[in-house]
């Protein structure tokens, strides 16, 4: 029997805008994917999301990969990722999420996940690590993948640094591979579910967008969100995400600014309402706008074809044509290696 069992909730993450500096800190890598800890007992594999409910049936590629491991007891602590075309699609983690064992098992052939460990919470003696500072149990976790994952597939170990300018390295390269960098302190013990052990960083970048349409607040008469579009290469503009942070005073004259020049069609390639995972039932309540406003916003990630969240609206530009606000200011190559992981 195990002495750590599910469920058990990970440490937490402070966000701040810069790393921590001091010899009492470590950097990693953010990946961008799915935390999770994973539990091996014997034959039993159970993956634990970081809201304390199972993964595994999402993820049976990676059930399979940790029984490969040869280790009968451990209780790691990672992140699901799945490499696609030399990048992570954290779109293909999302699609895991579905109800049909049939549909799962097909995404998993297809594209297979990979387990990125980053600590060891217990060891393959049952050893419990939560009382260990991070400095130790890294150097348990780095015992333990030498010894056992070294030919085991799809289970990696994230890489680490006592250096800050490799760590902002790893933070200049987000946007692809990485979402930003976290730092931990060594001296601290696992410390479930709370924040003053470890920090994030993201880094947050902007992006001029067309405004192509908008959605009135609920129940009311007031703009509640812009809608943003960018050009592709042939021209057509595709809808990628919203900003709607605006006080009652900003939504009112939003309003006025906006209402004149409601009119077909707003977006030509991609609109709101079109069949995606994001839809919801209001999708289709929105009023499309000549593409004669553009907005400068900023975000902190862009995967598939849109922000992942809503954006900050920062300022209208007038000064900016709406045609140059093309899908390339996003789709620049960037982000870490993969190389990270091998």
């Amino acid at each position: 029997m195990l002495r750590l069992k599910p469920p058990l909730l990970p440490m937490e993450a402070e966000s701040v805008d810069e790393p921590p500096v001091g010899e009492q800190w470590q950097y990693e890598p953010k990946w961008d994917g799915f935390r999770c800890l994973a539990f091996r007992d014997g034959d039993k594999v159970y993956l634990q999301s970081k809201s304390g409910r199972p993964l595994a049936r999402y993820f049976p590629d990676l059930v399979e990969a940790l029984k490969a491991i040869r280790a009968k007891k451990f209780v790691l602590d990672g992140e699901i990722v799945i490499p696609l075309r030399g990048r992570l699609s954290f779109d293909e983690l999302l699609m895991r999420i579905h109800p049909a064992e049939s549909r799962v098992r097909k995404l998993a052939d297809a594209h297979p996940a990979t387990y990125v460990a980053f600590d060891l919470l217990l060891d393959e003696r049952g050893q419990s690590f939560l009382k260990v500072p991070l400095a130790k149990r890294r150097i348990g976790l780095e015992a333990f993948a030498k010894r056992r994952l070294q030919d085991v597939p799809h289970i990696k170990l994230s890489p680490k640094s006592d250096d800050l300018k490799v760590a902002k390295g790893w933070l200049r390269a987000t946007g692809g591979n990485l979402d930003g960098i976290i730092a931990k302190r060594i001296d601290l013990d696992y410390r479930s579910s709370l924040r003053d052990g470890m920090q994030k960083v993201k880094r947050r970048r902007t992006v001029d967008c067309v405004v192509g349409g908008f959605r009135y607040a609920e129940g009311k008469k007031v703009v509640g969100s812009l809608l943003l579009g960018l050009f592709d290469a042939d021209g057509l503009l595709h809808h990628v995400g919203f900003t709607s942070s605006f006080t009652k005073e900003e939504r009112a004259k939003i309003t006025k600014r906006v209402k004149p020049l409601i009119a077909e069609p707003g977006f030509t390639g991609r609109a709101p309402g079109g069949p995606s995972r994001w839809s919801t039932k209001r999708s289709t309540q929105w009023q499309p706008l000549r593409t004669k406003l553009v907005v400068e916003v900023s975000y902190d990630h862009f995967t598939g074809g849109r922000f992942r969240h809503g954006t900050q609206f920062l300022r209208w530009r007038p000064d900016k044509k709406p045609a140059s606000c093309t899908m390339d200011q996003v789709t620049r190559k960037a982000g870490a290696s993969l190389k990270l992981l091998k």
